[in-house]
């Protein structure tokens, strides 16, 4: 059986898709542990609720990126990953650390990459005058917020959307994308050639 590790900064509702599909669906594989960098994190009390282990590794204890990544890596290490999935995981993550864990590391970003990396996505997305944007799943690179994509959800941008309005209509199909993306990788079922990121079976990529 494949072990999922997840990493959060905060609610971690992608979490909670996660480890809902994974049980509900009868995936070949356990959530074995949530890891924050936060302690007041609400995502932890939903895992302990349901009996996975949690950690905390408090980026604010130590003096550099490297230190932090060289400890959080030592937590992860002890569950022994098959997939380490980040799930609104407020880091940037040291090279070192990406190649640590290249081909399992995946992350899940609100915006149709390579646009809008970084923060405000929905915001600059309703500034550009975009008529859609959604949510990219890819596997994680050295360059924040790029690598492989392995699937995207497109929504519309609608006329009378807000930031917060256009949040929700993509994180509703975060929700979808994220955990069918991860059973692909726990399945094996993801083939990855050069910066293409091909599923095996030849199911729809592109959510709509």
């Amino acid at each position: 059986m494949k072990r999922i590790v997840v990493l959060i900064s905060g609610r971690g509702s992608n979490m909670e898709a996660i480890v809902q599909a994974c049980a509900s669906e009868g995936w070949n594989a356990r959530i074995a542990a949530v890891i924050s960098n936060r302690p007041e994190a609400a995502g932890l009390g939903f895992a302990r609720a349901r009996g996975i282990a949690t950690a905390v590794v408090e980026h604010a204890g130590f003096e550099t990126r490297e230190a932090f990544d060289a400890e959080l890596a030592r937590t992860i290490d002890r569950h022994e990953p098959d997939v380490l999935a980040l799930a609104g995981f407020m880091r940037i993550l040291t090279v070192p650390f990406v190649q640590r864990y290249r081909g399992r590391m995946v992350n899940v970003h609100p915006s149709l990459l390579p646009a809008f990396a970084g923060l405000h996505t929905h915001r600059r997305a309703i500034e550009a005058g975009c008529k859609a944007a959604g949510a990219t799943v890819h596997f994680v690179g050295t360059e924040v917020d790029h690598g492989p994509i392995i699937a995207q959800a497109v929504v519309p941008v609608l006329p009378d959307d807000t930031e917060q309005t256009l949040a929700a209509r993509v994180l509703s199909r975060e929700h979808i994308l994220y955990p069918r993306a991860v059973r692909w990788l726990v399945d094996g079922l993801l083939e990855l050639d050069g910066s293409q990121v091909r599923q095996r079976r030849g199911e729809a990529q592109l959510l709509l």
